[in-house]
């Protein structure tokens, strides 16, 4: 699954003791592990005991793995039939699949209509090029090349969205077209955040902070100061010397950024990095990176995507129409603007 990178650092106040809660009293704790969805998974919280927050995390553990196997593009798995299983048997059958996956799929086809086309899971085709061209060059950059547009344009045509087809009562999804492929990798990261961090909360956990390769989702406060969780965005210029350029405070909701600092290639001298424009096929080039704070982590990973691949006005227009969503742009000269309401996030 080809995977957006997102740069947010936690910022992790090292708090010491205990934390009444009724005639409760809850410890701090941590953990973190690495290898789903292609990335470390770090995890914050507030619970009675080690053992209730390794229930905790087990939970959490769980349940992403699920979700990475079902939504992987590059690997099949004994017994499941995930993404990669529907792209393999594109214009033959239709598969059978997990309600997870179907779930996914009306979320995407949702953000798709919002985002007018911008986050478009029937991609594949065009970013399966990218992705080939890219991890040649940056193996071998002294040869690193751009694909042929030619290629880009041919396989464009293999993606209209209207070719997923879902047929709900028998839980199958079928790919029209057979030289079309699902990318679901500027959603279902976030995706699954959302959904795993409300399966930990319904599991009784009712303070902490959930961060999947940088996809962050708070679950309600910071219980220890009665106020909101402090999160970094990461600086996308490394040669300041400062790793942080803001920090936002979140109390039950999300924080995704995406930027063009962490995966690419260059050619000829110029970078290019891996979030592509549906419009141009090329790597968006309109910012360094775009952070979105709402309360659902699918959401801000759709459109972190979306309105980095849009002018500002467009995306800031997007935002706009969207309640409770808000954003930050960063641009190539370093100018930062913000829609209506995102100051008000940032720590003073």
């Amino acid at each position: 699954m080809i995977k957006k990178v997102t740069s947010i650092i936690l910022l992790i106040l090292i708090l010491i003791g205990l934390t009444s809660c009724g005639e409760k009293e809850l410890i701090r704790y941590e953990s973190e592990f690495i290898m789903l969805f292609d990335t470390t998974t770090r995890i914050v919280g507030f619970a009675e005991s080690k053992e209730k927050f390794t229930e905790y995390s087990q939970i959490i553990y769980d349940n992403l793995k699920e979700y990475h196997q079902l939504y992987d593009i590059y690997n099949d798995y004994e017994g499941i039939n995930n993404i990669k299983t529907i792209n393999d048997n594109a214009g033959i059958k239709p598969v059978e699949v997990d309600e997870k996956i179907i779930d996914l799929l009306k979320f995407s086809k949702d953000l798709y209509e919002k985002t007018n086309g911008k986050t478009n899971i029937a991609f594949g085709a065009v970013l399966k090029i990218w992705h080939e061209y890219r991890t040649e060059g940056i193996e071998d950059p002294d040869n690193a090349v751009l694909p042929p547009e030619n290629e880009l344009r041919s396989a464009s045509e293999h993606t209209n969205i209207e070719d997923i087809i879902i047929d709900e009562k028998n839980s199958t999804v079928f790919l029209k077209d057979s030289l079309m492929s699902l990318d679901v990798g500027a959603i279902a990261k976030g995706y699954a955040t959302e959904q795993v961090s409300r399966t930990v909360r319904d599991s009784g956990m009712t303070s902490g902070l959930l961060s999947v390769g940088g996809n962050i989702r708070a679950i309600n406060n910071n219980i220890s100061t009665r106020a909101p969780w402090n999160v970094g965005i990461q600086n996308p210029d490394g040669s300041t010397g400062q790793s942080v350029i803001e920090i936002v405070k979140i109390d039950d909701k999300s924080l995704v950024t995406s930027g063009d600092y962490e995966r690419y290639y260059i050619v000829d001298g110029e970078k290019y990095n891996h979030i592509t424009d549906v419009d141009t096929l090329y790597p968006a080039k309109y910012f360094t990176c775009v952070s979105i704070i709402c309360e659902d982590s699918g959401v801000a990973d759709a459109l972190s995507t979306a309105i980095f691949c849009m002018p500002f006005e467009e995306g800031l227009k997007l935002i706009n129409s969207m309640p409770e969503t808000e954003a930050m742009w960063i641009f190539g000269d370093k100018t930062i603007k913000y829609s209506d309401n995102f100051e008000s996030f940032i720590k003073n």
